[in-house]
């Protein structure tokens, strides 16, 4: 058992880790169940690629004005009330959807704005909680095992999900489906009663976070790493899932490919919390990035399910590779940064609001694309643009290596 591998960690600290990843586990096999079928869903009633992008853009708009405004009250309220708040924003999000039935397009922008605000509080509260409750030497084992659960959700929801789907006529498998992510919400929400409450003192000053990246050059860097995260992950995060259901135009193709990338990525999770120790993230983290940018070419011309498969094996296998050691850095960065406790709370949600950044822009450069090229076109020309993201993250991975050194 994982834990088992730690050692001086006290059993407080162990039961809050345990109600973490729980918590965790339940929200990401609640949204790997129905997320990537809520943008076929509205595709299926509108079949129009420009609404699918606004949708998008308006829950990571609606992100980035939540981290600017709550902000302050996480320092005010318990991140667990946090946590439970997002869990039920997105619990409405889902109910609405399934009372709206065929009529969910017609306020695709509320949607995508509720579900958008639903994350945000949600990943605002499990961030700031990851942080508290892990140190740097059970940091990489934590990433490593909440990689791995979300691993197994993927593997059990996707695949599922497009089963129910292509059973069930019409919308009932859709329905049916966004019915158990509900429930699983519920039960994530019961689960947190059970978390240690943590305060914070002091007041919420985001300007001292903003002024720090003028005199800690790897707090600066590090925030221009997750901002081209961002930028791939804005228009990857909603269009892989489509591209696949477009060229084969089944959804339990669609769940096998994530069944896939699930199973290949949990194999993979247990592989690097083995292997990643803080003198080799760097290197993990570039061999990701590579491999990930230059399967991209595979994707371009791949036009049967075996093809998607193959493609998904690889995201698997390459993405913990990236991920795990990428995030540790992130955090112990903002770790090491000045006034680190007493401003963490401002640390990540800045960081998260870069991130969201990013995610913005990116889907705002793709409905400009929309604009000036044909959707077959601009497909294939936009992943090669924003497939480099992940990539220029790692180069500058490399020089906040550098400036560690010196």
């Amino acid at each position: 058992m994982f834990f088992n591998q730690l050692v001086d960690v006290s059993h407080n600290e162990k039961k809050n880790l345990v109600l973490l990843l729980v918590i965790g586990w339940l929200y990401t096999l609640g949204i790997y169940l129905s997320s990537i079928f809520i943008n076929i869903f509205l595709w299926k009633q509108t079949g129009d690629l420009y609404i699918l992008a606004l949708y998008n853009l308006s829950i990571y708009f609606v992100q980035t004005i939540i981290f600017i405004l709550i902000g302050k009250w996480v320092k005010r309220i318990d991140r667990v009330i946090i946590l439970r708040a997002g869990i039920f924003v997105i619990s409405v999000f889902f109910i609405s959807v399934l009372l709206l039935s065929s009529r969910a397009s017609d306020v695709y922008l509320i949607l995508g704005g509720l579900i958008g605000a639903g994350y945000a509080l949600f990943w605002l509260a499990y961030n700031i909680l990851t942080f508290e409750v892990t140190e740097p030497y059970t940091r990489d084992y934590f990433n490593g095992m909440f990689g791995a659960l979300q691993s197994l959700s993927g593997i059990v929801g996707p695949v599922s999900a497009g089963w129910i789907i292509t059973t069930l006529t019409g919308y009932k498998g859709y329905f049916t489906i966004f019915f158990i992510s509900f429930v699983l919400f519920i039960l994530a929400i019961i689960c947190s009663v059970f978390l240690e409450r943590r305060e914070v003192e002091g007041d919420y000053n985001i300007k001292e976070v903003i002024r720090e990246r003028k005199n800690n050059p790897q707090w600066f860097w590090i925030l221009v790493a997750h901002l081209f995260q961002g930028m791939r992950e804005g228009v990857f995060l909603f269009l892989i899932g489509l591209w696949v259901y477009l060229g084969t135009q089944s959804e339990l193709i669609v769940g096998v490919y994530n069944m896939i990338y699930a199973v290949a990525s949990f194999v993979m999770y247990q592989i690097v919390a083995r292997i990643v120790k803080p003198d080799n993230r760097k290197q993990l983290i570039l061999i990701g990035a590579i491999v990930l940018y230059l399967s991209i070419i595979w994707l371009l011309y791949a036009n049967e399910a075996v093809d998607f498969y193959v493609y998904a094996a690889t995201l698997g296998i390459f993405l913990p590779l990236f991920f795990a050691p990428y995030m540790s850095i992130s955090y112990d960065i903002i770790g090491q940064a000045r006034k680190a406790r007493e401003y963490r709370v401002e640390y990540i949600i800045f960081r998260d609001i870069i991130l969201n950044s990013g995610r913005t822009l990116s889907l705002m450069l793709f409905l400009l694309g929309l604009s000036i090229f044909t959707t077959d076109q601009w497909l294939k020309i936009s992943v090669m643009i924003f497939g480099v993201g992940y990539f220029i993250s790692a180069l500058v991975i490399y020089k906040i290596h550098h400036l560690k050194h010196e």
